[in-house]
């Protein structure tokens, strides 16, 4: 596996132990619709939470949440209105990004709630 996709799933493990201990209640993990992916489905309270983890080994470039690009958020709306229809959810749906840098040198996650969310 290429070291990207390694880092990549560490940060979706430090991610999903975040959510626990912050008493999120995960509901699917790499829910998959078509093409589209949402890394962690969780419930917060009475809200459905669509989770993108975001893992860099530095900032250079910008920060992780940085690469949330309008059109990631697309698929990630895209394939959350096909969940909340094939699992008939009747309750708010929130988008986060988990943003994660870790290194030899330290372990940092921010988590953004509510980053975006469907334009009409």
């Amino acid at each position: 596996m290429a070291e990207h996709n390694e880092l990549g799933k560490l940060g979706e493990e430090i991610a999903f132990d975040y959510l626990l201990s912050k008493g999120y209640r995960i509901m699917f993990r790499n829910w998959r619709f078509a093409k589209d992916e949402i890394d962690i489905i969780a419930k917060d309270g009475e809200e459905l939470v669509i989770v993108e983890v975001k893992t860099r080994s530095t900032d250079y470039f910008g920060g992780p949440e940085t690469f949330v690009t309008k059109k990631k958020q697309g698929f990630l709306i895209r394939a959350a209105d096909n969940f909340v229809q094939k699992y008939s959810i009747d309750f708010e749906v929130r988008f986060d990004v988990i943003s994660i840098i870790i290194n030899e040198n330290e372990e940092n996650i921010q988590h953004i709630e509510d980053a975006f969310g469907p334009c009409f």
